[in-house]
C-alpha cells in the first residue's frame, strides 16, 4: 500500500502539472492512435515482466516493476497526446475542472487494469483463487481506491463549493483561511467517513462471535481501548498483516487477515493488538495527516513564487531559445519535474523516516501493554518465516523484520532505550513543525508580485518572437514585438523588429507611426532620424488620419524645425480627437516654447 501511494501520487502529479496547450501536438486521431499503441505496448511489456512470477514474493516484485513502467507510459502519453487539451474542451470541464484530473486518473487506471489482466493467471496460481478478468480488475481497483479517494473528493468539493452563488464565499475561498476551511472539511471526511468506506471497499467482514473475538475484545478493554474487529481478506486473506483505521471510537476498526490469525498463538495476537493500540495511543493516524498536509501546504505556498522566479531569470529564456520548446513545455520540465522529484524524496525519505519510527513506537507499546516484547518478537519471526524468509529484507516504511526484532531485544536488555526512542520521535516532530512554521512564515515575505512583474514582460517578449517564427502574419507579430521592446526601452531591438516588419507590410499606418515615434523619441540619440520619421508620419496620417498619428506628425515637423506645420498638425489632432485636447494643447505650447534640439526626452 505504501508503494502504491507513491505510484498514484506520481501519476496524479504528472497529470495535474500538465497544462492544456493552445493547440495539441497531435491531431485527435493521432492522439488516439498513439494512446492505443502505448496501451498495446505496455500490455506486452507487462506480460514479459510477469512471466517468471511463480511465487508470492516474485508476484509482488513483478507488480512493482509493472507499476513503475505504467507510470512511465502514462506520463509519456499525457504529454504526447495532450490529454488535458482534449478533456478540457468537454462541457463539464468548465463547470467542474476537477473532473479533468479525475479523468486523467482513470486513464492511468487503464494501464494498471492491463497489468492486473496480465497478472491474473499468476495470482490465481500463487494464491489459489479463481477470478474472471473483470472481477479481478475491479477487486484491485477497490483495494487501491482509498489511496486516491480523499484527493478526488477534496478536489470535487472545492469545485462544487466554488459554484455556490455566494460572492462572500467566493472571495473567502482563495484566502489562507479558505484553504484552512477546506482542509477542516477534508479532515472531517477522513475521520468520520473514510474508515467505514474503506472497510466496505476492501470487503472486510466483522469477526464472528466466539472465543477469539471475546478474548481479543477483553484484551482491548483491559487496555481501555474499544474497537470493532474485522477480518481483512487481503490477498485472499493469506497476507500476514494487521492494521488499525479510524481515530473516533465507534468508527475505529482493527483489521486482521485470516492468515495471521491461523499463524499466531493467542499471546502473539495480543502482542499484535498491542502494536495497533500503540498507533492510536501515540496519535500516529493524525500525525500522518499532519505530514501529508505539511507537504501540501509548503508546495502550495512556494510553487507560484518559484515559478515566477524561474520565469524572471534570463537563463530560462536562453534555454528556451536553445531548445526550441514552447514556454509551457519548458516550464513543465523546469518546474514540474523538480517538484515531482521533491515529492518522491519527501514521501520516500522524510515521510518514510517518520512512519518507520512510528512503527517502532507502536512495537514498543507492547512493554506498556503486556510487560515484554517476546510475544511480538515470536510473531514477527513467524511472519518472516512464513513470508518466504523475508527477515533480512529492508523496508523503507516499517524497518525490516530483523531490524525490528533486534531493536526489541535491545530494549529488553536496556529499558531506558524505550524512553530514548520516544524522545527521538518527539524531537523529530518538533523540529519538523518548527521548520514547517519557518517555511510558512518565510513564504509570506516572498516578493511574488515583484517577480510576476519581472517575468511578464520577458515571457511576452519570448512568446512574441516565437510567434514571429511560427505564424504567417509575421508583420503583426514583429510590430507587437517592436512595441514591447520600445516600451521596455530596448530601442535598438525595437528598431530591428519594426524594420523587419516593414519588409512584410511597408504601407501599414500603425507600423509607420510607431516607427516614426521611435525615431523621434529614442533615448539613444544615435537611433534618431527626424527626416525619415517625418516621411513615415506623413504617410501614416494620409492612410489613417487619427489624433495620435497627427501628434506624431506634429512632433516630426517640430524635430525638423517646421514649427508652424507642427502647430497645425496638433490642431488637426484636436479636431480628430477632442477628448485629448488638453494633451495636444500642451504639445503646441511646448513646440512654441522650446526647440527639438534643446528638449531631451
Amino acid at each position: 500500500m505504501y508503494n502504491n501511494l507513491l505510484y498514484f501520487l506520481t501519476a496524479i502529479f504528472l497529470f495535474s502539472m500538465n497544462t492544456a496547450s493552445e493547440t495539441p501536438w497531435l491531431p485527435g486521431w493521432g492522439a488516439i492512435v498513439f494512446f492505443v499503441l502505448s496501451l498495446i505496448t505496455y500490455e506486452r511489456l507487462a506480460r514479459i515482466i510477469h512471466r517468471q512470477a511463480g511465487s508470492s514474493a516474485a508476484y509482488f516484485k513483478a507488480e512493482r516493476k509493472a507499476s513503475i513502467v505504467a507510470i512511465l507510459f502514462f506520463g509519456l502519453a499525457t504529454y504526447v497526446c495532450d490529454f488535458k487539451y482534449y478533456l478540457s474542451v468537454l462541457p463539464w470541464a468548465k463547470v467542474l475542472p476537477a473532473l479533468v484530473n479525475v479523468a486523467g486518473l482513470f486513464l492511468f487506471l487503464l494501464y494498471l487494469a492491463l497489468m492486473w489482466k496480465v497478472a491474473r493467471s499468476n495470482y490465481q496460481r500463487v494464491f489459489g483463487r479463481t477470478y474472471s478478468a473483470r472481477t479481478f480488475i475491479v477487486s484491485n481497483i477497490k483495494v487501491n481506491l482509498p489511496i486516491v479517494l480523499p484527493w478526488v473528493l477534496l478536489s470535487l468539493c472545492y469545485d462544487l463549493v466554488a459554484l455556490l452563488p455566494w460572492p462572500a464565499l467566493q472571495a473567502f475561498l482563495p484566502t489562507a483561511w479558505g484553504d484552512f476551511l477546506l482542509y477542516v472539511l477534508f479532515l472531517f471526511f477522513v475521520l468520520l467517513v473514510f474508515p467505514p468506506l474503506v472497510r466496505c471497499l476492501w470487503g472486510c467482514t466483522r469477526m464472528p462471535a466466539g472465543p477469539l473475538r471475546d478474548h481479543l475484545t477483553a484484551f482491548c478493554a483491559g487496555q481501555n481501548f474499544f474497537t470493532e474487529l474485522y477480518f481483512w481478506p487481503l490477498f485472499e486473506g493469506r497476507a500476514l498483516t494487521a492494521g488499525v483505521m479510524g481515530v473516533v471510537p465507534g468508527l475505529r476498526y482493527v483489521l486482521i487477515t485470516p492468515g495471521l490469525i491461523e499463524a499466531l498463538t493467542l499471546k502473539e495476537l495480543e502482542a499484535v493488538m498491542a502494536h495497533e493500540i500503540g498507533h492510536v495511543r501515540k496519535k500516529h493516524l493524525l500525525l500522518y495527516l499532519v505530514l501529508i498536509a505539511g507537504f501540501t501546504l509548503v508546495v502550495g505556498l512556494y510553487t507560484e513564487p518559484l515559478t515566477f522566479f524561474l520565469l524572471s531569470r534570463e537563463f530560462f529564456y536562453s534555454l528556451l531559445r536553445w531548445s526550441g520548446m514552447s514556454p509551457e513545455a519548458l516550464l513543465v520540465v523546469c518546474v514540474a519535474i523538480p517538484l515531482l522529484v521533491i515529492m518522491l524524496l519527501y514521501f520516500r525519505y522524510l515521510f518514510g523516516y517518520f512512519i518507520r519510527n512510528f512503527e517502532r513506537q507502536a512495537d514498543l507499546h507492547v512493554f506498556a501493554a503486556i510487560g515484554s516484547s517476546y510475544a511480538l518478537i515470536s510473531a514477527l519471526e513467524k511472519i518472516a518465516l512464513l513470508s518466504g524468509n523475508s527477515r533480512d529484507e529492508p523496508s523503507w516504511h516499517h524497518f525490516g523484520i530483523g531490524e525490528r526484532v533486534a531493536y526489541l531485544e535491545k530494549c529488553e536488555q536496556e529499558p531506558q532505550e524505550q524512553g530514548r526512542h520516544g524522545r527521538k520521535v518527539l524531537f523529530s516532530l518538533i523540529s519538523y513543525l518548527l521548520v514547517l512554521t519557518v517555511a510558512v512564515g518565510w513564504a509570506q515575505y516572498m516578493p511574488t508580485e515583484g517577480l510576476a512583474r519581472q517575468y511578464e514582460e520577458k515571457y511576452i517578449e519570448t512568446v512574441l518572437w516565437q510567434k514571429v517564427q511560427q505564424e504567417q502574419d509575421k508583420a503583426l507579430w514583429l510590430q507587437m514585438a517592436g512595441d514591447l521592446m520600445q516600451h521596455k526601452k530596448m530601442e535598438r531591438k525595437a528598431l530591428d523588429a519594426y524594420e523587419q516588419a516593414m519588409t512584410f507590410t511597408p504601407v501599414s499606418p500603425d507600423l509607420m507611426n510607431n516607427l516614426a515615434w521611435l525615431l523621434l523619441t529614442s533615448e539613444d540619440m544615435g537611433l534618431r532620424d527626424p527626416q525619415w520619421a517625418l516621411t513615415l508620419a506623413r504617410s501614416a496620417v494620409r492612410l489613417k488620419p487619427v489624433g495620435a498619428f497627427y501628434d506624431t506628425l506634429g512632433l516630426a515637423f517640430w524635430a525638423n524645425g517646421l514649427v508652424d506645420e507642427a502647430v497645425a498638425a496638433e490642431e488637426e489632432a484636436v479636431l480628430a480627437d477632442p477628448a485629448s485636447q488638453e494633451y495636444y494643447q500642451q504639445q503646441i505650447e511646448r513646440f512654441l516654447r522650446t526647440s527639438y534640439r534643446d528638449d531631451v526626452r
